[in-house]
């Protein structure tokens, strides 16, 4: 079990719904929230940073973090591993910073088990053919390649029962005010709040 100050929120999302697009001004708006950086065996593509985008591991390195339970959660996703540091995470959740993770619904899932109390959101496309619409849009999947985007991205979705809140990206400016509000309302939790009030209590 890990103890933490800070909170962890996970976000989930089929590919093409805008998840990127709203977790990445979250980290620059919202404040003490960091971003996840997750330790991922595949190449960086061109301008991605180690360290920055993700931690780049060859295989050797990923088996042996495994082995010795250095992470949290971790899957296989299109034939690369991606997994949540524990080392990391526990040492910014010490800081009192929350920490936001982008992953996919299988490592939430298992990263709930590890802690019980993070708050989990999934990003709702607006309809099947709306999320279709976006992946042709970004032209740069093949016909089969949304074929099995939009299988996959219907598997996600039959897990949705498994998160806290779900927050439909119709209106990018709605959508984005309802992912600030639960996290600011998660901040605000009486179990969060408590050891302020009681240090408030005393002194009267």
């Amino acid at each position: 079990m890990i103890q933490h100050p800070g909170n962890v929120f996970v976000v989930s999302a089929p590919s093409g719904a805008g998840k990127s697009t709203l977790t990445q001004r979250l980290v620059q708006e919202v404040p003490d929230l960091s971003f996840s950086i997750s330790f991922t065996t595949r190449k960086p593509r061109p301008g991605e940073v180690d360290g920055r985008d993700y931690f780049f591991i060859d295989e050797a390195r990923f088996d042996a973090m495994v082995a010795g339970g250095g992470f949290v959660e971790w899957v296989q996703v299109y034939g690369h591993r991606y997994g949540t540091g524990r080392d990391w995470l526990n040492g910014v959740l010490a800081t009192g910073r929350d920490v936001l993770l982008d992953i996919e619904t299988t490592g939430a899932l298992n990263l709930r088990g590890a802690i019980p109390d993070a708050c989990m959101i999934f990003l709702l496309p607006p309809s099947a053919a709306a999320l279709e619409q976006r992946l042709r849009g970004r032209g740069k999947d093949s016909d089969e390649q949304i074929r099995i985007r939009l299988q996959h991205a219907r598997h996600e979705l039959e897990l949705y029962g498994a998160y806290d809140y779900l927050v439909m990206n119709d209106d990018l400016e709605l959508a984005y005010r309802q992912f600030e509000s639960i996290i600011l309302a998660t901040r605000a939790r009486r179990e969060r709040m408590a050891p302020v009030a009681q240090g408030i209590l005393q002194g009267f």
